[in-house]
């Protein structure tokens, strides 16, 4: 009996340690992937799924059917203060980015961006495309929590501190910060990089934003997309490009897509298809006085604080998450809600220490609760400082309420025709009040943001970041060729480092070889599908200054030399910096261009 008990212990012992191995492990759920798709200037009506009658979308109109619509969701008015939100949850006021040049489009070093979130925990990060919140340290994307990054400069392609005569095709872009040539056209390009990132992540979780220039002007477009629209009557010559590049998008966006399901990673990848302001060139006059194009009823485009300047399409798709495929919401959401509602769904604990704009709609998305009581703030600044009030929009679910004393209600008035002020003044009251607080707390935190110099040998500051006070600076390369006169204005910088600085001051870019008095003539005409290039003119220079602080420099100018050289011993921190020329006519013009090497490195 005795080894009839033993023996059954035996068989007992050795079945439970064959039960132990061969028991399946608890599956580990994995995060999802993010994919973030955001174009440029693309309004709300310029999608055929929001009921655009000549625009050729197909895949985004599937993409619409197989995903979470949000009708109600609104940006900034304009691109750089969108991705500034976009990327921090905050309004663009707070977070240094109120405007697309002057300074203000650096987003301010103290702020946590979607990429710092998602790399610190356990997230693999890319961005390609559109920048724009700093073309200088600390504000790359590299230093904001992007690993692999390839990019164009300033604010679009052809911007100033974009690389020289880029235009669409076979440019130079900046690969982690070092130039790069590449062959083909920029959307193509981008969504190329995008999916050579994705391949090679695939088994990760990764973060892939993916910005694009297009469909920004300048209207360069492939000649197979042009001709899509072309014999298009309704439309102007420049929106027969416009929506050709669109078009052009759509079938990336296509390939994108069909790229995931390939690799089997389409179910675990949260994708959001969105744009960055209402259109620049869907909706606008012809010479004949006609409106031509489509707004899908709204009042306003890119920079209008109507709803026609900022509210913009938004899907977002996630298999696994469960989103209703081809469902639409309609309650008040922004592109400040993104970053909580993205961490919130990769099960990421996100908690910011500053004011934030947006929220977490997860449960919203998810059809679990509504959105109510919620008032958003949206405004068109454009100059050196905000100033209170100035086209502003404060939204209270489908109210609106414009400039402080005109009163909308969008559902029943989407064209904002009728100002009901005079028939709810309790509503603008309240709605005054609480922009008075909100703005009280902004204001608090505005503050401009400063380059830092000395962290590589070389680098280059361009007048686009110039802190013009009552003017645009040459903000693009065709007004730099037109030699425009811009009034000496401050850099706003911080040296790193204390040392012997050499200080480079450039008519032209370094990377065009051209002299300070030199005369380009490279002119290409106007094409069906291009915009022209024109000559670049000659300015003839007499003088150079550098002023850093209260120490002062001039040198003579070679006008057959490619730079005014001067050199100066600079004390670490924060000061102002000014460069500029006297002409040989006695007119004084800033630097276009300020090339700094560090000569201690």
């Amino acid at each position: 009996m005795i080894r009839l008990n033993k023996y059954i212990a035996l068989i007992t012992i050795f079945t439970l340690l064959i039960s132990c191995k061969t028991e399946k492990p608890a599956e580990i759920k994995k995060k999802p992937n993010v994919i973030i798709v955001i174009t440029d200037d693309q309004g709300y009506g310029d999608i055929a799924y929001n009921g655009n009658k000549i625009i050729k979308t197909p895949t985004i109109d599937k993409f619409a059917g197989e995903s979470v619509s949000l009708t109600n969701y609104h940006v900034g008015t304009t691109c750089a203060p969108t991705r500034a939100g976009l990327l921090t949850g905050r309004n663009c006021n707070r977070n240094g980015v109120w405007h697309t040049i002057m300074g203000a489009s650096l987003l301010n070093r103290e702020e946590v961006t979607m990429a710092d979130v998602f790399k610190e925990n356990g997230y693999k990060t890319a961005m390609f495309g559109k920048w724009h919140l700093g073309d200088n340290h600390p504000f790359l994307p590299e230093d904001r929590g992007f690993e692999e990054t390839f990019y164009h400069g300033g604010g679009g392609v052809g911007q100033t501190p974009d690389y020289w005569n880029n235009d669409y095709f076979d440019d130079t872009y900046h690969r982690n910060g070092v130039p790069e040539k590449v062959e083909g056209y920029c959307t193509d390009v981008w969504f190329n990089e995008a999916i050579k990132f994705i391949e090679s992540k695939k088994d990760d979780q990764f973060l892939c934003y993916l910005s694009l220039n297009a469909p920004h002007s300048p209207f360069n477009v492939p000649q197979e997309y042009y001709d899509l629209y072309k014999d298009e009557d309704s439309l102007l010559e420049t929106q027969k490009r416009f929506y050709g590049m669109i078009t052009n998008i759509d079938d990336n966006f296509s390939t994108l897509l069909k790229k995931l399901d390939e690799l089997k990673i389409a179910d675990n990848t949260i994708v959001i298809f969105t744009t960055d302001n209402g259109t620049s060139n869907g909706y606008k006059a012809g010479e004949d006085g006609e409106i031509h194009g489509y707004n899908a009823g709204m009042r306003g485009t890119k920079a209008s604080e109507y709803d026609g300047g900022h509210r913009v399409p938004f899907m977002i798709r996630w298999p696994n998450g469960k989103l209703e495929a081809g469902k639409s919401l309609s309650d008040l959401t922004a592109h400040v809600d993104i970053l909580p509602t993205l961490a919130s769904l990769a099960d990421i604990n996100f908690t910011s220490d500053k004011v934030m704009d947006g929220t977490n709609i997860e449960s919203y998305i998810k059809g679990e609760s509504k959105i109510k009581d919620r008032y958003l703030v949206t405004d068109t600044q454009r100059i050196s400082w905000p100033v209170k009030g100035k086209q502003s929009s404060v939204m209270d679910g489908s109210w609106r309420l414009v400039n402080g004393n005109e009163l909308y209600n969008t559902a029943e008035d989407p064209g904002q025709t009728n100002n009901l002020a005079a028939q709810y003044p309790e509503k603008v009251t309240s709605m005054n009040a609480f922009y008075e607080s909100w703005w009280q707390s902004v204001i608090k935190e505005t503050k401009y943001s400063t380059i830092d110099l000395g962290v590589v040998e070389k680098e280059v500051i361009t007048c686009h970041d110039a802190r013009t006070i009552d003017y645009f600076p040459p903000w693009n390369q065709r007004k730099i060729r037109e030699g425009q006169i811009m009034k000496p204005a401050p850099f706003f910088v911080n040296f790193v480092q204390p040392g012997n600085y050499t200080f480079k001051l450039t008519r032209w870019p370094m990377e065009s070889g051209e002299a300070l008095g030199a005369e380009i003539n490279d002119a290409i005409a106007e094409t069906a599908t291009t915009d022209p290039r024109i000559k670049g003119e000659s300015m003839k220079f007499k003088k150079a200054f550098l002023k850093i602080g209260d120490k002062e420099v001039s040198v003579n100018v070679d006008n057959t030399a490619q730079s005014a050289d001067l050199q100066l011993t600079v004390e670490q921190g924060k000061t102002e910096m000014l460069a500029w020329f006297e002409m040989e006519d006695g007119s004084v013009s800033n630097a276009f261009y300020v090339n700094v090497e560090n000569s201690s490195k």
